[in-house]
């Protein structure tokens, strides 16, 4: 205590208290009284700054945590509906092979119908082409019988008008007969 009474008999003696702004002269003691002067005025004005500083910084990094948690409830969220769109479309890759093997064994099925209708119809063109071929051949044969027994009976007979006639009829009678 003794020497901060003897600080204030020195200001005293010495014309009261002044600030030595050279700064070569100012000694250790000038800087103290100044950063305690500076410390004792600006402590509440300080403070407040800190304080509203710390508020705001707090309220800031809050914020921060917030979004941050609400990000990661989106990305959860979005993760579930991702696993979601894969299952769908697994699905839909599972319908559309089982839709096309359908629509495969109904065009199998319905080429078979057709290939089954096209050999119908060619083998009924083919039978009916053979019946033609066989009666025209059938009666190329029985015209070449009939003029073979008509010059042997013309020979044998002689020409009769009446076996000429009797011939003919039969040859037309037969040959009605054959269509």
């Amino acid at each position: 205590m003794e020497s901060f009474d003897q600080i204030f008999t020195v200001i005293a003696e010495n014309k009261g208290i002044s600030l030595n702004t050279d700064i070569l002269e100012t000694g250790v003691l000038n800087i103290a009284a100044l950063v305690g002067i500076l410390i004792y005025t600006g402590k509440d004005f300080l403070g407040s700054l800190l304080e509203e500083r710390k508020t705001i910084i707090i309220k800031s990094v809050q914020d921060a945590e917030d979004r941050l948690n609400e990000a990661q409830t989106r990305l959860i969220e979005a993760e579930k509906q991702l696993n979601q769109a894969y299952v769908i479309i697994s699905e839909i890759k599972n319908e559309t092979v089982s839709t096309k093997v359908v629509l495969l064994q109904a065009d199998a099925s319905e080429a078979r119908k057709e290939l089954k209708i096209r050999f119908e119809r060619a083998l009924a063109s083919f039978r009916s082409k053979e019946r033609e071929i066989f009666l025209e051949i059938k009666e190329q044969i029985i015209m070449l019988v009939f003029r073979t027994a008509l010059m042997r009976a013309n020979i044998v007979l002689r020409p009769r008008k009446t076996s000429s006639i009797f011939i003919s009829q039969t040859i037309l009678k037969v040959r009605g007969d054959l269509r």
